[in-house]
């Protein structure tokens, strides 16, 4: 137990500095030689902005003016459902790809490869960084293999090299860039020449998110988080407008929130012998890969025995509405066995108690709904729609923009087209 031990701590290390894992590098990556088509310069804008954490109901639990005003006259969901595991990396890889996880390959926050050989967690640059790590075809790359440019001030997968390819304009992600610079340099994109403009921007902010793990979703911390999300949305909106550009706005966020039980965490079976096999941690989902398959079965069944306070499944046992099984393992990066706590409970280990507030449980539970609002030229007046899946941002976003999808995607353009005008 001494490695669990350990090993959770470095988890919850990774977990609590991960907003300063890459804090270093504030310059901006600039990728030389490259210009909008012609055909390109005379397409619409798109910056989708990701607010972390921002559940489907917190405009209105902490009066977000600013955005309940957009969303009036523009679109507005009543929610959006995350992929399984609602968990931040695999559902920002979602939105902009239209895979699911277990199709476009990042599972979870930390998760494991070839068997627990290779290693993929959050707050490891190498791997964060590794194009081969991801599958699909994000809207960045998409946007660029068309000739038309695109930007990033964050988002999972912007930094990797992901089809050979990056943002024309992205930064590797640090928290020391103010609000007030990062906004101030969209402003800067969109005043260069056409030829080099971008059409297609991705804007992130952790600040709630943070606030939730730290002190629940109901708290002064999270309200202020929500201002300062408020606040930077209409900064960036205002900017737009006064340069006259037809730019539409699409504010999502990956997954929502929900309060946890802070002094009974769960504690991993003593059955989950780290000789016998390789465990990628998150503290709500827990993949479970084995060294030697033999003893797969045996530890399942002494597994459900045991369970309390969780769920144990077989990667070919998972609900099938999750899309989180053997047959949608593309890349084989599901464990053998998978542990997800009940809603309100966490994984931990004696001697620290886990986070106040936790997402990536199951996807369908109201807490963990995300947001979609939506407004510009290319939009609808004051429409509000019922939930949906975030899979189907994608195709959206290529039909605004014009560009042709060149993979199969889960996402349906169906779903979403009657948004638009």
């Amino acid at each position: 137990m001494r490695f669990l031990r350990n090993f959770f701590a470095a988890a919850a290390i990774l977990f609590i500095s991960f907003s300063n894992a890459f804090a270093q590098d504030t310059t901006q990556v600039v990728i030389p030689g490259r210009e909008n088509s012609v055909e390109q310069q005379k397409k619409p804008y798109v910056i989708l902005i990701s607010a972390d954490g921002f559940r489907y109901d917190l405009a209105d639990k902490y009066d977000a003016r600013f955005l309940k005003e957009k969303r009036s006259e523009g679109i507005w969901a009543s929610s959006m459902q995350p992929s399984f595991p609602s968990l931040t990396f695999p559902n920002h890889y979602s939105i902009v790809t239209g895979l699911y996880p277990a199709h476009h390959g990042i599972v979870s926050n930390t998760f494991f490869a070839e068997g627990g050989k290779l290693g993929y967690k959050l707050g490891d640059e190498k791997a964060v960084t590794n194009g081969a790590w991801y599958g699909g075809v994000p809207l960045w790359v998409l946007a660029e293999q068309q000739k038309m440019l695109s930007a990033s001030f964050y988002w999972i997968g912007s930094e990797a090299d992901i089809d050979k390819t990056l943002p024309t304009y992205y930064f590797h992600y640090n928290e020391k860039i103010p609000m007030e610079r990062r906004v101030a340099i969209v402003r800067e994109w969109l005043q260069l020449p056409e030829s080099k403009r971008p059409h297609f921007i991705t804007f992130y902010m952790p600040e709630v998110d943070h606030e939730e793990h730290r002190y629940g979703v109901t708290s002064d911390s999270v309200h202020k988080a929500v201002q300062i999300v408020d606040h930077a949305v209409r900064r960036l909106t205002e900017m737009t407008d006064s340069l006259g550009l037809p730019m539409n706005f699409i504010f999502v966020s990956d997954h929502g929130m929900m309060d946890v039980d802070t002094e009974h965490p769960i504690y991993l079976p003593k059955v989950l012998d780290t000789s016998k096999f390789v465990i990628g941690f998150t503290g709500i989902i827990t993949n479970v890969y084995a060294k030697n398959k033999k003893y797969i079965k045996l530890v399942y069944r002494q597994l459900k025995k045991e369970a309390i306070n969780y769920s144990v499944y077989l990667k070919k046992n998972t609900p099938k509405r999750w899309h989180y099984g053997k047959k949608d393992d593309c890349l084989n990066r599901l464990g053998d066995i998978i542990l997800v706590a009940d809603p309100g409970k966490s994984f931990g280990f004696p001697g620290r108690k886990p986070a106040a507030g936790a997402h990536g449980y199951d996807n369908a539970i109201p807490e963990m709904q995300a947001t979609f609002y939506a407004w510009g030229p290319a939009f609808k007046s004051n429409l509000k729609m019922g939930s949906f899946a975030n899979v189907n941002v994608y195709p959206l976003i290529a039909k605004m923009l014009g560009l042709s999808m060149t993979c199969k995607v889960d996402g349906n353009i169906k779903v979403l087209e009657g948004i638009l005008k």
